[in-house]
């Protein structure tokens, strides 16, 4: 019997969803409609505000683990994932890239830094890894109609921390891939399943979004150092 749940899945997908098509549905605007300054200062008013709205539904970043330890551990990967992305994106970057101004620069990194890695990594790795599992667990049930089950039956907030299996992992991976320019899958597709490792061996979201931060700093700074402006 499933054990009654505080919040379904149907009721998380938003709160999950929301900040993700509030950063990229300002992303996506005409390039003339918002300077480089004001489009970043605008994604981080309008994303922070959806994440704050939704921050009491999510999992939780921390398991059972020591956050220290967590946090430490995300560090190192995420250097390593910031050199795996630049090595793997330099054959497909665009042959020339503009300079941004400071302004931008620095509203970017912080958008970047502190945004982006809390709200594509509970979607991805919190809300679609844990609810591919949940889908194959209902269909190997034999439920009837397995993702309207999982929808409405079911909780990621019920899944165990660590929890995986290798679908899970692709589907978590592949929509994490198709969320970046196509000169970025093969990086992407690298770099989700170095975050799908680390909830694997942590046991927890926390790692993943301090590796994720950190890869993110770690490749503003190089791009500005080296004027590699191509890479980001």
């Amino acid at each position: 019997m499933l054990k009654t749940v505080r919040l379904s899945n149907r009721a998380l997908l938003l709160p999950c969803v929301l900040p993700y098509g509030v950063y990229i549905g300002i992303a996506s605007l005409p390039d003339d409609w918002l300077s480089p300054e004001l489009d970043y200062l605008v994604r981080l008013v309008g994303t922070g505000a959806a994440l704050a709205w939704a921050w009491r539904r999510y999992p939780k970043l921390r398991g059972p683990r020591g956050a220290a330890g967590s946090a430490a551990t995300g560090v190192l990967a995420g250097a390593l994932g910031m050199v795996l992305w630049v090595v793997l994106i330099s054959p497909f970057a665009p042959p020339h890239a503009a300079p941004m101004s400071a302004a931008a620069v620095g509203l970017r990194l912080l958008a970047a830094t502190l945004l982006v890695p809390l709200f594509e990594e509970i979607l991805m790795r919190g809300y679609v890894l844990r609810l591919t599992l949940q889908w194959e667990e209902a269909r190997r049930a034999g439920a009837q109609d397995p993702l309207a089950e999982v929808l409405d039956q079911r909780s990621i907030l019920e899944v165990e921390p660590g929890a995986w299996t290798t679908m899970a992992v692709g589907v978590s991976t592949l929509l994490f891939t198709l969320g970046h320019s196509p000169h970025e899958w093969v990086a992407a597709l690298a770099y989700g399943v170095l975050m799908a490792a680390l909830w694997v061996r942590r046991r927890d979201l926390l790692s993943c979004v301090v590796a994720h931060a950190t890869t993110n700093l770690a490749l503003g700074l190089y791009v500005v150092a080296t004027g590699s402006w191509e890479l980001w």
